[in-house]
């Protein structure tokens, strides 16, 4: 067995699809219409779904915007540079909630970022 994808609903799709893919450098692998069912899967990612872990946004069409309670925790992505990459988002209109620096009680340094929804995307140094 292994992990196919993480399934986020988001309100708005394009400005979704803005910030994972235009922000974050993810790759829109595939994308489709349910009118039956009015709404849209779209899966973004940095490799094929044969040998990554994606994440697939569901757009309900007459749902604007989601409770996100208290269950959820993170995505977590590496990056090379903590610091370059968290002013690259900043630049672009990403919200920076944790700017980078050591794991409390620990020394990984992360950040945090928000996408448009309020979902948190931990940035660790790799």
């Amino acid at each position: 067995m292994r992990m196919l994808h993480t399934m986020l609903r988001v309100g708005d799709l394009d400005e979704s699809l803005k910030f994972y893919c235009d922000a974050l450098g993810m790759k829109l692998l595939r994308k489709k219409d349910y009118e039956g069912g009015r709404f849209t899967l779209a899966f973004v990612g940095y490799g094929d779904e044969s040998d990554h872990t994606v994440i697939e946004l569901t757009h309900n069409w007459d749902t604007k915007s989601y409770d996100l309670g208290n269950a959820f925790g993170h995505i977590a992505l590496s990056c090379d540079d903590i610091y370059a990459k968290v002013e690259e988002l900043r630049k672009k209109g990403v919200k920076v909630t944790r700017e980078p620096g050591a794991m409390k009680h620990g020394t990984t340094v992360i950040a945090f970022v928000e996408d448009p929804n309020g979902y948190k995307i931990e940035l660790i140094q790799h």
